[in-house]
Protein backbone atom coordinates (compact mmCIF):
# COMPACT_ATOMS: atom_id res chain seq x y z
CA UNK A 1 0.00 0.00 0.00
CA UNK A 2 1.70 3.51 -0.92
CA UNK A 3 0.96 6.60 1.54
CA UNK A 4 0.19 9.55 -0.54
CA UNK A 5 1.33 13.09 0.73
CA UNK A 6 -1.91 15.05 1.90
CA UNK A 7 -3.14 17.50 -0.41
CA UNK A 8 -4.59 20.80 0.26
CA UNK A 9 -7.05 21.52 -1.83
CA UNK A 10 -7.54 25.01 -1.42
CA UNK A 11 -3.78 25.77 -2.27
CA UNK A 12 -3.98 23.58 -5.28
CA UNK A 13 -7.23 25.55 -6.96
CA UNK A 14 -5.80 28.29 -6.30
CA UNK A 15 -1.87 28.16 -7.78
CA UNK A 16 -2.96 29.61 -11.40
CA UNK A 17 -5.27 32.81 -10.02
CA UNK A 18 -4.62 35.86 -9.72
CA UNK A 19 -5.74 38.60 -6.57
CA UNK A 20 -6.01 42.42 -7.25
CA UNK A 21 -6.28 44.52 -4.35
CA UNK A 22 -7.35 48.31 -3.72
CA UNK A 23 -6.25 50.02 -0.46
CA UNK A 24 -8.67 53.19 0.97
CA UNK A 25 -8.11 54.80 4.09
CA UNK A 26 -5.30 54.98 6.91
CA UNK A 27 -1.92 53.47 7.25
CA UNK A 28 -3.70 50.76 9.16
CA UNK A 29 -5.71 49.64 6.21
CA UNK A 30 -2.31 49.10 3.79
CA UNK A 31 -1.03 47.10 6.76
CA UNK A 32 -3.97 44.97 6.79
CA UNK A 33 -4.01 44.56 2.91
CA UNK A 34 -0.39 43.13 3.09
CA UNK A 35 -1.66 40.71 6.13
CA UNK A 36 -4.48 39.44 3.98
CA UNK A 37 -2.18 39.35 0.93
CA UNK A 38 0.15 37.43 2.96
CA UNK A 39 -2.60 34.75 3.93
CA UNK A 40 -3.87 34.41 0.62
CA UNK A 41 0.10 33.61 -0.76
CA UNK A 42 0.23 31.64 1.36
CA UNK A 43 -2.96 29.38 -0.39
CA UNK A 44 -1.33 29.59 -3.56
CA UNK A 45 -2.77 32.68 -4.78
CA UNK A 46 -0.62 35.39 -6.68
CA UNK A 47 -0.54 39.40 -6.81
CA UNK A 48 -1.42 40.89 -10.27
CA UNK A 49 -1.54 45.02 -10.73
CA UNK A 50 -4.39 44.98 -13.54
CA UNK A 51 -8.01 44.28 -11.73
CA UNK A 52 -9.15 43.64 -15.85
CA UNK A 53 -7.04 39.96 -15.08
CA UNK A 54 -8.04 39.32 -11.62
CA UNK A 55 -10.03 36.28 -10.21
CA UNK A 56 -10.12 37.84 -7.09
CA UNK A 57 -10.78 41.54 -6.58
CA UNK A 58 -10.56 42.81 -2.93
CA UNK A 59 -11.46 46.20 -1.98
CA UNK A 60 -10.50 46.82 1.45
CA UNK A 61 -12.04 50.24 2.85
CA UNK A 62 -12.20 52.73 5.21
CA UNK A 63 -15.68 54.05 7.27
CA UNK A 64 -14.40 56.99 8.87
CA UNK A 65 -15.72 59.63 6.73
CA UNK A 66 -19.01 59.45 4.80
CA UNK A 67 -17.28 60.28 1.43
CA UNK A 68 -14.72 57.59 1.13
CA UNK A 69 -17.59 55.04 1.93
CA UNK A 70 -19.10 56.47 -1.54
CA UNK A 71 -15.85 55.98 -3.62
CA UNK A 72 -15.72 52.56 -2.12
CA UNK A 73 -19.56 51.81 -3.70
CA UNK A 74 -18.67 53.70 -7.08
CA UNK A 75 -15.75 51.61 -7.26
CA UNK A 76 -17.36 48.30 -6.67
CA UNK A 77 -20.04 49.24 -9.40
CA UNK A 78 -17.30 49.93 -11.77
CA UNK A 79 -15.99 46.19 -11.54
CA UNK A 80 -18.97 45.03 -12.23
CA UNK A 81 -18.29 45.66 -16.33
CA UNK A 82 -15.41 42.38 -15.04
CA UNK A 83 -17.65 40.60 -13.67
CA UNK A 84 -20.15 40.54 -16.54
CA UNK A 85 -17.06 39.13 -18.78
CA UNK A 86 -15.60 36.84 -16.44
CA UNK A 87 -19.13 35.11 -14.12
CA UNK A 88 -16.45 33.40 -12.03
CA UNK A 89 -14.72 36.78 -10.18
CA UNK A 90 -15.01 36.90 -6.94
CA UNK A 91 -15.25 40.52 -5.47
CA UNK A 92 -15.13 40.96 -1.93
CA UNK A 93 -15.05 44.37 0.59
CA UNK A 94 -13.11 43.98 3.51
CA UNK A 95 -12.55 46.17 6.80
CA UNK A 96 -14.41 48.88 8.44
CA UNK A 97 -17.47 48.97 5.49
CA UNK A 98 -17.43 45.56 6.04
CA UNK A 99 -19.69 45.43 9.56
CA UNK A 100 -21.35 48.63 8.72
CA UNK A 101 -22.52 47.59 5.46
CA UNK A 102 -22.72 43.99 4.49
CA UNK A 103 -26.61 44.12 4.37
CA UNK A 104 -26.54 46.39 1.37
CA UNK A 105 -22.72 45.61 -0.56
CA UNK A 106 -24.44 41.64 -0.53
CA UNK A 107 -28.38 41.31 -0.54
CA UNK A 108 -29.44 45.25 -1.72
CA UNK A 109 -26.97 45.88 -3.96
CA UNK A 110 -25.24 43.24 -5.13
CA UNK A 111 -21.93 44.79 -5.71
CA UNK A 112 -19.72 41.93 -3.35
CA UNK A 113 -19.59 38.31 -3.25
CA UNK A 114 -17.88 38.12 0.18
CA UNK A 115 -17.57 40.80 3.19
CA UNK A 116 -15.03 40.04 5.65
CA UNK A 117 -14.27 42.17 8.76
CA UNK A 118 -10.72 43.25 9.94
CA UNK A 119 -10.85 40.55 12.51
CA UNK A 120 -11.62 37.66 9.81
CA UNK A 121 -9.30 38.02 7.47
CA UNK A 122 -7.54 34.41 8.01
CA UNK A 123 -11.00 33.01 6.50
CA UNK A 124 -10.42 34.92 3.40
CA UNK A 125 -9.45 31.90 1.76
CA UNK A 126 -12.22 29.20 2.38
CA UNK A 127 -15.03 32.25 1.52
CA UNK A 128 -12.98 33.01 -1.63
CA UNK A 129 -13.05 29.19 -2.48
CA UNK A 130 -16.85 28.88 -1.33
CA UNK A 131 -17.58 32.11 -3.93
CA UNK A 132 -16.04 30.12 -6.35
CA UNK A 133 -18.89 27.46 -6.19
CA UNK A 134 -21.49 30.07 -5.90
CA UNK A 135 -21.65 30.72 -2.40
CA UNK A 136 -22.02 34.26 -0.97
CA UNK A 137 -19.75 34.45 2.27
CA UNK A 138 -19.94 37.21 5.50
CA UNK A 139 -17.41 36.95 8.19
CA UNK A 140 -17.83 40.37 10.51
CA UNK A 141 -17.39 39.04 13.57
CA UNK A 142 -14.85 41.05 16.42
CA UNK A 143 -12.45 39.67 17.88
CA UNK A 144 -10.74 40.09 21.57
CA UNK A 145 -7.52 38.44 21.27
CA UNK A 146 -6.95 38.57 17.19
CA UNK A 147 -3.70 40.53 15.93
CA UNK A 148 -2.31 38.29 13.17
CA UNK A 149 1.11 37.80 14.63
CA UNK A 150 2.10 34.72 12.80
CA UNK A 151 0.97 36.24 9.65
CA UNK A 152 4.28 37.67 7.89
CA UNK A 153 2.87 40.42 4.98
CA UNK A 154 3.17 40.48 1.64
CA UNK A 155 5.57 43.56 1.13
CA UNK A 156 5.76 45.05 -1.82
CA UNK A 157 8.60 47.13 -1.90
CA UNK A 158 11.65 47.69 0.38
CA UNK A 159 12.21 51.38 1.38
CA UNK A 160 9.49 51.63 4.05
CA UNK A 161 7.54 49.57 5.89
CA UNK A 162 4.25 49.42 8.29
CA UNK A 163 3.75 47.41 11.45
CA UNK A 164 0.52 46.87 13.12
CA UNK A 165 1.18 46.62 16.88
CA UNK A 166 -1.90 46.80 18.26
CA UNK A 167 -5.63 46.72 17.30
CA UNK A 168 -8.73 48.34 18.10
CA UNK A 169 -9.73 51.33 20.08
CA UNK A 170 -11.14 51.61 23.57
CA UNK A 171 -11.49 55.27 23.76
CA UNK A 172 -15.00 55.49 22.43
CA UNK A 173 -14.81 59.27 21.41
CA UNK A 174 -18.45 60.11 20.22
CA UNK A 175 -17.58 60.76 16.54
CA UNK A 176 -15.16 57.90 15.61
CA UNK A 177 -16.32 54.27 14.45
CA UNK A 178 -13.67 52.55 15.08
CA UNK A 179 -14.01 50.99 18.46
CA UNK A 180 -17.26 49.60 16.46
CA UNK A 181 -15.85 48.23 13.29
CA UNK A 182 -12.21 47.17 14.78
CA UNK A 183 -13.33 46.19 18.08
CA UNK A 184 -11.45 46.56 21.41
CA UNK A 185 -7.49 47.16 22.28
CA UNK A 186 -5.17 43.99 22.03
CA UNK A 187 -1.61 44.50 21.76
CA UNK A 188 1.17 41.92 19.77
CA UNK A 189 3.90 40.79 21.81
CA UNK A 190 6.63 43.11 21.60
CA UNK A 191 9.59 40.24 21.21
CA UNK A 192 7.30 39.47 17.91
CA UNK A 193 7.16 43.47 16.64
CA UNK A 194 11.16 42.87 17.50
CA UNK A 195 11.66 40.27 15.05
CA UNK A 196 10.13 41.52 12.45
CA UNK A 197 11.86 44.43 12.61
CA UNK A 198 15.54 42.65 12.67
CA UNK A 199 13.32 40.37 9.27
CA UNK A 200 13.02 43.81 7.66
CA UNK A 201 16.05 45.32 8.76
CA UNK A 202 17.85 42.34 7.20
CA UNK A 203 16.01 42.88 3.73
CA UNK A 204 17.65 46.54 3.95
CA UNK A 205 14.55 48.75 5.04
CA UNK A 206 14.78 51.95 5.87
CA UNK A 207 12.35 53.03 7.96
CA UNK A 208 9.42 51.47 9.97
CA UNK A 209 6.31 53.13 11.40
CA UNK A 210 4.60 51.62 14.25
CA UNK A 211 0.33 51.60 14.11
CA UNK A 212 -2.19 51.86 16.40
CA UNK A 213 -5.45 53.29 16.70
CA UNK A 214 -3.77 55.14 19.72
CA UNK A 215 -0.22 52.88 19.82
CA UNK A 216 0.18 54.72 23.46
CA UNK A 217 -2.15 52.30 24.68
CA UNK A 218 0.07 49.54 23.88
CA UNK A 219 1.03 46.75 26.43
CA UNK A 220 2.66 43.37 26.94
CA UNK A 221 2.71 42.29 30.02
CA UNK A 222 4.94 45.25 31.63
CA UNK A 223 6.37 46.37 28.61
CA UNK A 224 4.21 49.71 27.64
CA UNK A 225 4.81 51.80 24.23
CA UNK A 226 7.94 53.69 25.57
CA UNK A 227 9.79 49.95 25.91
CA UNK A 228 8.19 48.89 22.56
CA UNK A 229 9.89 51.92 20.99
CA UNK A 230 13.38 51.80 22.50
CA UNK A 231 13.54 47.97 21.63
CA UNK A 232 12.71 49.05 18.15
CA UNK A 233 14.82 51.54 17.77
CA UNK A 234 17.85 49.28 18.61
CA UNK A 235 17.78 46.76 15.80
CA UNK A 236 19.18 49.01 13.12
CA UNK A 237 20.22 52.72 14.04
CA UNK A 238 20.41 53.18 10.62
CA UNK A 239 16.47 52.26 10.34
CA UNK A 240 14.29 55.21 10.80
CA UNK A 241 11.28 54.44 13.58
CA UNK A 242 8.34 56.15 13.20
CA UNK A 243 4.56 55.74 14.92
CA UNK A 244 0.82 56.88 14.83
CA UNK A 245 -1.33 57.98 15.79
CA UNK A 246 -0.84 58.97 19.19
CA UNK A 247 -3.99 60.16 21.45
CA UNK A 248 -3.15 63.65 24.07
CA UNK A 249 -3.98 61.75 27.30
CA UNK A 250 -1.58 59.04 27.04
CA UNK A 251 1.46 60.42 25.69
CA UNK A 252 3.06 59.73 29.06
CA UNK A 253 6.94 61.70 30.10
CA UNK A 254 8.49 58.32 29.22
CA UNK A 255 7.23 58.12 25.72
CA UNK A 256 8.43 61.54 25.25
CA UNK A 257 11.76 61.15 26.81
CA UNK A 258 11.98 57.73 24.52
CA UNK A 259 11.60 59.58 21.40
CA UNK A 260 14.22 61.97 22.66
CA UNK A 261 17.07 59.56 23.49
CA UNK A 262 17.28 57.56 20.15
CA UNK A 263 18.40 59.75 17.15
CA UNK A 264 16.57 57.04 14.98
CA UNK A 265 13.37 57.74 16.14
CA UNK A 266 11.77 60.31 14.40
CA UNK A 267 10.61 63.84 15.46
CA UNK A 268 8.09 64.07 14.46
CA UNK A 269 4.59 63.41 16.54
CA UNK A 270 1.14 63.48 14.98
CA UNK A 271 -1.18 64.16 17.56
CA UNK A 272 -4.93 65.16 17.16
CA UNK A 273 -6.38 67.66 19.28
CA UNK A 274 -9.66 68.04 16.65
CA UNK A 275 -11.19 71.25 18.24
CA UNK A 276 -9.63 74.24 20.50
CA UNK A 277 -12.63 74.38 22.28
CA UNK A 278 -13.24 72.71 25.50
CA UNK A 279 -17.01 72.41 25.45
CA UNK A 280 -16.49 70.32 21.82
CA UNK A 281 -13.77 68.16 23.58
CA UNK A 282 -15.82 66.99 25.92
CA UNK A 283 -18.76 66.31 23.38
CA UNK A 284 -16.39 64.45 21.75
CA UNK A 285 -15.44 62.59 25.11
CA UNK A 286 -12.03 63.63 24.31
CA UNK A 287 -10.84 63.53 27.90
CA UNK A 288 -8.10 66.07 27.50
CA UNK A 289 -8.87 70.03 27.42
CA UNK A 290 -7.35 73.03 25.83
CA UNK A 291 -4.71 73.79 28.42
CA UNK A 292 -3.60 70.29 29.11
CA UNK A 293 -2.90 69.91 25.01
CA UNK A 294 -0.85 73.13 25.27
CA UNK A 295 0.85 72.04 28.24
CA UNK A 296 2.01 68.54 26.10
CA UNK A 297 2.81 70.60 23.26
CA UNK A 298 5.22 72.70 25.31
CA UNK A 299 6.68 69.65 27.13
CA UNK A 300 7.43 67.74 23.65
CA UNK A 301 9.08 70.70 22.23
CA UNK A 302 11.37 71.81 25.22
CA UNK A 303 12.48 67.87 25.24
CA UNK A 304 12.61 66.89 21.44
CA UNK A 305 14.65 70.22 19.93
CA UNK A 306 13.03 70.66 16.20
CA UNK A 307 10.49 68.06 16.53
CA UNK A 308 7.86 68.36 13.61
CA UNK A 309 3.72 68.03 14.88
CA UNK A 310 1.11 67.28 12.67
CA UNK A 311 -2.59 67.24 14.13
CA UNK A 312 -6.42 65.97 13.43
CA UNK A 313 -9.02 69.02 13.38
CA UNK A 314 -12.86 68.68 12.58
CA UNK A 315 -14.66 71.33 11.26
CA UNK A 316 -18.37 71.37 12.54
CA UNK A 317 -19.21 69.45 15.18
CA UNK A 318 -22.50 68.92 16.70
CA UNK A 319 -23.66 72.19 17.99
CA UNK A 320 -20.42 73.85 17.22
CA UNK A 321 -20.42 77.93 17.31
CA UNK A 322 -18.49 80.62 15.67
CA UNK A 323 -16.62 80.95 19.20
CA UNK A 324 -15.99 77.58 19.32
CA UNK A 325 -14.26 77.89 15.72
CA UNK A 326 -12.53 80.74 16.79
CA UNK A 327 -11.14 78.88 19.49
CA UNK A 328 -9.96 76.04 17.16
CA UNK A 329 -8.50 78.91 14.95
CA UNK A 330 -6.18 80.56 18.12
CA UNK A 331 -5.17 76.71 19.05
CA UNK A 332 -3.44 77.13 15.57
CA UNK A 333 -1.98 80.33 15.78
CA UNK A 334 -0.73 79.19 19.10
CA UNK A 335 0.36 75.70 18.37
CA UNK A 336 1.86 76.43 14.93
CA UNK A 337 1.35 72.79 13.92
CA UNK A 338 3.70 71.98 10.79
CA UNK A 339 0.72 69.93 9.37
CA UNK A 340 -2.91 69.03 9.80
CA UNK A 341 -5.19 66.76 8.41
CA UNK A 342 -8.51 68.72 8.18
CA UNK A 343 -11.97 67.83 7.99
CA UNK A 344 -16.03 68.53 7.67
CA UNK A 345 -17.81 66.74 10.43
CA UNK A 346 -19.15 63.59 8.95
CA UNK A 347 -22.17 61.74 10.95
CA UNK A 348 -21.43 58.08 11.39
CA UNK A 349 -24.33 56.27 12.19
CA UNK A 350 -24.27 54.13 15.45
CA UNK A 351 -21.62 56.96 17.56
CA UNK A 352 -22.95 58.77 20.02
CA UNK A 353 -22.57 62.18 17.98
CA UNK A 354 -24.83 60.71 15.19
CA UNK A 355 -27.53 60.84 18.65
CA UNK A 356 -26.58 64.71 18.76
CA UNK A 357 -27.71 65.24 15.47
CA UNK A 358 -25.77 67.36 12.40
CA UNK A 359 -27.28 70.75 12.96
CA UNK A 360 -24.35 72.64 11.65
CA UNK A 361 -25.47 73.62 7.77
CA UNK A 362 -23.02 72.54 5.31
CA UNK A 363 -22.35 75.82 4.11
CA UNK A 364 -21.12 77.10 7.47
CA UNK A 365 -19.09 73.63 7.69
CA UNK A 366 -17.25 74.22 4.45
CA UNK A 367 -16.33 78.24 5.19
CA UNK A 368 -15.37 76.85 8.89
CA UNK A 369 -13.11 74.32 6.89
CA UNK A 370 -11.86 76.57 4.27
CA UNK A 371 -11.07 79.03 7.13
CA UNK A 372 -8.75 76.73 8.77
CA UNK A 373 -7.60 75.57 5.59
CA UNK A 374 -6.07 78.62 4.96
CA UNK A 375 -4.62 79.91 8.42
CA UNK A 376 -2.41 75.78 8.08
CA UNK A 377 -1.75 76.23 4.94
CA UNK A 378 0.19 80.07 6.26
CA UNK A 379 1.46 78.72 9.27
CA UNK A 380 3.01 75.43 7.22
CA UNK A 381 4.22 78.10 4.44
CA UNK A 382 5.82 80.23 7.56
CA UNK A 383 7.27 77.30 8.68
CA UNK A 384 9.09 76.47 5.68
CA UNK A 385 10.12 79.40 4.37
CA UNK A 386 12.22 79.85 7.52
CA UNK A 387 14.13 76.67 6.74
CA UNK A 388 15.64 78.12 3.97
CA UNK A 389 19.46 77.66 3.75
CA UNK A 390 19.10 75.02 6.19
CA UNK A 391 20.39 71.89 5.31
CA UNK A 392 18.46 68.56 6.50
CA UNK A 393 19.18 64.71 6.23
CA UNK A 394 16.49 62.70 3.86
CA UNK A 395 16.18 59.64 3.22
CA UNK A 396 15.92 59.31 -0.39
CA UNK A 397 12.68 57.35 -1.96
CA UNK A 398 12.22 57.60 -5.09
CA UNK A 399 10.99 59.75 -8.32
CA UNK A 400 9.08 62.47 -8.04
CA UNK A 401 5.11 62.30 -9.49
CA UNK A 402 6.09 65.33 -11.08
CA UNK A 403 9.49 64.63 -13.13
CA UNK A 404 12.00 61.62 -13.82
CA UNK A 405 14.54 64.53 -13.45
CA UNK A 406 13.69 65.32 -10.00
CA UNK A 407 13.71 62.77 -7.13
CA UNK A 408 11.84 62.96 -3.85
CA UNK A 409 12.68 62.18 0.32
CA UNK A 410 11.27 62.84 3.55
CA UNK A 411 13.57 64.48 6.44
CA UNK A 412 12.50 62.89 10.05
CA UNK A 413 10.40 65.67 10.68
CA UNK A 414 8.05 64.32 8.25
CA UNK A 415 8.95 66.99 5.33
CA UNK A 416 9.16 65.76 1.95
CA UNK A 417 11.99 67.41 -0.25
CA UNK A 418 12.80 67.34 -3.61
CA UNK A 419 16.54 67.62 -5.35
CA UNK A 420 17.82 67.17 -8.55
CA UNK A 421 18.35 63.40 -9.72
CA UNK A 422 21.86 61.96 -9.37
CA UNK A 423 23.15 58.98 -10.62
CA UNK A 424 25.17 58.26 -7.19
CA UNK A 425 22.31 57.84 -5.55
CA UNK A 426 19.70 55.04 -5.07
CA UNK A 427 16.32 54.64 -2.92
CA UNK A 428 17.09 54.11 0.63
CA UNK A 429 20.07 56.47 0.42
CA UNK A 430 20.55 58.98 3.28
CA UNK A 431 21.63 62.58 1.68
CA UNK A 432 22.22 66.12 2.86
CA UNK A 433 20.12 68.66 1.34
CA UNK A 434 20.44 72.32 1.12
CA UNK A 435 17.17 73.95 1.42
CA UNK A 436 16.34 76.68 -1.47
CA UNK A 437 12.97 76.61 -1.95
CA UNK A 438 9.82 76.20 -0.12
CA UNK A 439 5.91 76.26 -0.44
CA UNK A 440 3.45 75.26 2.42
CA UNK A 441 4.15 71.41 1.60
CA UNK A 442 7.32 70.92 -0.23
CA UNK A 443 11.06 71.58 0.03
CA UNK A 444 13.09 72.11 -2.48
CA UNK A 445 17.13 71.67 -2.53
CA UNK A 446 20.39 70.46 -3.59
CA UNK A 447 22.06 67.65 -2.53
CA UNK A 448 25.56 68.94 -0.35
CA UNK A 449 26.75 65.15 0.51
CA UNK A 450 25.54 61.85 0.56
CA UNK A 451 25.66 59.68 3.71
CA UNK A 452 24.78 57.12 2.68
CA UNK A 453 23.88 55.47 6.16
CA UNK A 454 22.25 57.89 8.38
CA UNK A 455 24.01 60.42 10.21
CA UNK A 456 24.62 59.74 14.80
CA UNK A 457 24.21 63.05 16.02
CA UNK A 458 23.95 61.62 19.41
CA UNK A 459 27.03 59.51 19.29
CA UNK A 460 24.99 56.17 19.76
CA UNK A 461 26.89 53.35 18.28
CA UNK A 462 25.12 52.24 15.29
CA UNK A 463 24.35 48.39 15.06
CA UNK A 464 25.03 46.25 12.28
CA UNK A 465 21.93 44.74 10.20
CA UNK A 466 22.95 41.28 10.93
Amino acid sequence: MTHQKPINFLQEMAETRKIYIETYGCQMNLADSEIVLGIMKNHGYTLTDDASRADVILVNTCSVREHAEQRVIGRLSSFLRYKKRNPNLVIGVLGCMAERLKKRLIEEENLADIVVGPDEYRKLPQLVNDAFAGHKGIAVRLSKVETYDDITPLRTEGISAWITVMRGCDKFCTFCVVPFTRGRERSRPLKSIVKEVEMLSARGYREVTLLGQNVNSYRDGDYDFADLLSAVAQVDRNMRVRFTTSHPKDMSDKLIKTIAEHPNICNYIHLPVQSGSDRILQLMNRTYDRKHYLELVKKIRETIPGVSLSTDIIAGFPTETEEDHKMTLSLLEEVRFDGAFMFKYSPREGTKAYEMGDDVPDEVKIRRLNEIIELQQRISHEINQGMIGSEVEVLVEGESKRSSEQWMGRTDTNKVVIFPRSDEIKPGDYIIVRINKATSATLFGDIVKILHEKNNPKNIPALSNN
